[in-house]
């Protein structure tokens, strides 16, 4: 078929457009920044066990190769099934239109990205589909590790479905370097596919915004320092992605994350009585990521999978460059999702009214040493940044951002030989603890628990220390080991 014969059968009769059926899933794409705007509309089947697609419509506005693409997203999509459906992607709609100059390219790929958000919104709330035991839903960000995390459950024998969250959308921010924007989303899908998988998004920002960013906001404006990647893991990103698991019929859920799972021993039981799980660390102790996952429910835990928990990052990038994948190479993801591009006191200005305002930076011994521009903008341990020059060298012990005061001291105040964590969850008894892990990238420390601590949840533990060290920031991640198991973990009171 010639390009124009392609783009004059969907220009001349497009298929569906205007049609909105009721109670149909609609997904966007476009709008003002580029002129061109897409809307394609979806209905499952009810009670479909392969959720078949039962109607699709699509409106559009802006030039005519942006109609044409629509009208050939709806014709791709009739008479197939979600999983199907979520194997379409631009490459498919510029085909059907008998291909698309650079220039034109754009309007494939905006129809695609409204019909994958349709196809995330049926999915999310309507599928239903049959239970099929080797069916894995594999977490995919658009890097090297959760590329390979696919491309292994593929080689296993299951059949990968890939899934793509859209966490954050913000002007500001560089949507290349964030494992959670319409980019990334972009990118993940073009990877799945090349893959033969099927891949679904789900826009997750507003439980995002409300149960990860508005929390780290908060606690920075109460002088905390959190951790929000725990929180979004264990509250958020991964309860989403395992519901959408059990509507697809898959009871697993793959992601890249360098973790294990070790299934056997004693203690806290899930709901079918038997041990609950415990997450383990990874082979690789410089890519380990098992502390911000360690606030996953049990239940939560048992269906998760970790393909990349026994292998090294060397060997992920050798298997990615064996496979021909694009991102063989591509940098690891340094910052927070949400920051990527932007500053922190920037961020916190801007969405967080946390704006400069001057403060004093006062000695332990009272003495008032300098200003600062607002004490959200420290952490205890801090040096750099002080604007305090000559003598020894000074650090963070405390902030109050009730006074909006920083005070600083020499680096042997910041030693402790215990640390109080609140809001404890115990899967094992307190007496097998042997670590613990205080800062993502810090190593674990020789510790026991002070008292008699059953598994369960404890209003606040203290945990003495072998050796004395320099105290870190209130809010953040306690996560308590036996061994190279996580058997608990809270968050480190004032």
């Amino acid at each position: 078929m010639r390009i124009a014969e392609g783009l004059a059968q969907h220009l001349e009769r497009p298929l569906g457009r205007g049609c909105s059926p009721e109670g149909a899933h609609t997904g966007a794409a476009g709008g003002a920044a580029c002129g061109d705007l897409i809307r394609v509309s979806i209905t499952l089947e009810p009670h479909s066990p392969t959720g078949e697609i039962a109607e699709a419509g699509f409106d559009a506005s802006g030039c005519g190769t942006t109609i044409a693409a629509g009208s050939a997203a709806v014709g791709l999509l009739r008479g197939t099934s979600l999983l199907d459906a979520a194997r379409i992607g631009a490459d498919d709609i510029a085909r059907e239109l008998g291909g698309l100059s650079p220039a034109k390219r754009h309007a494939a790929e905006l129809a695609s990205d409204a019909l994958h958000r349709a196809l995330g919104g049926a999915a999310r709330e309507s599928a239903a589909l049959a239970p099929f035991q080797q069916r894995t839903l594999v977490a995919m960000s658009g890097g090297v590790d959760s590329a390979v995390a696919a491309l292994l459950v593929g080689e296993q024998g299951g059949e990968a479905v890939g899934v793509t969250l859209e966490l954050w959308s913000d002007p500001e921010n560089d949507g290349e370097l964030s494992c959670c924007s319409a980019q990334a989303v972009r990118t993940a899908r073009s990877l799945a596919h090349s893959l033969g998988m099927p891949h679904l998004s789900i826009d997750l920002r507003k439980e995002f915004r409300a149960g990860v960013v508005d929390h780290w906001l908060s606690d920075h404006a109460a002088g905390l320092t959190p951790n929000p990647c725990v929180r979004c893991n264990g509250n958020v990103r991964l309860d989403a992605m395992l519901e959408l698991a059990t509507r697809l019929g898959s009871q697993t859920l793959a992601t890249g994350h360098y973790a294990r799972v070790h299934s056997a021993g004693s203690g806290t039981r899930t709901e079918e009585g038997a041990p609950s799980p415990l997450l383990r660390c990874a082979v690789d102790a410089r890519k380990d990521q098992s502390y911000v996952l360690s606030a996953l429910a049990p239940e939560s835990l048992a269906r998760m999978r970790f393909p990349l928990g026994a292998l090294r990052k060397e060997r992920v990038r050798e298997l990615a460059r064996m496979a021909g994948l694009p991102v063989a190479r591509r940098p690891d993801s340094q910052d927070l999702c949400f920051l990527a591009g932007t500053g922190q006191r920037e961020f916190l200005a801007r969405h967080g009214g946390l704006g400069s305002r001057r403060g004093e930076i006062v000695s332990d011994d009272g003495r008032t040493l300098g200003s600062h521009g607002g004490s959200h903008g420290f952490t205890i341990g801090q040096r750099r940044g002080l604007g305090i020059g000559g003598g020894e060298p000074l650090f963070v012990l405390a902030t109050d951002a009730r006074t909006n005061t920083v005070t600083v001291g020499a680096r042997e105040r910041l030693l402790t030989s215990a640390v109080a964590v609140r809001d404890v969850t115990l899967h094992r008894d307190g007496a097998c603890i042997d670590a613990v892990k205080i800062r993502y990238r810090g190593r674990r420390l020789s510790c026991r628990l002070d008292g008699r601590n059953p598994p369960g949840v404890h209003e606040r533990l203290t945990v003495a220390l072998e050796r004395p060290l320099e105290r870190t920031a209130a809010g953040q991640l306690a996560c308590l080991f036996a061994g190279e198991l996580i058997v608990g973990h809270g968050t480190i009171a004032d």
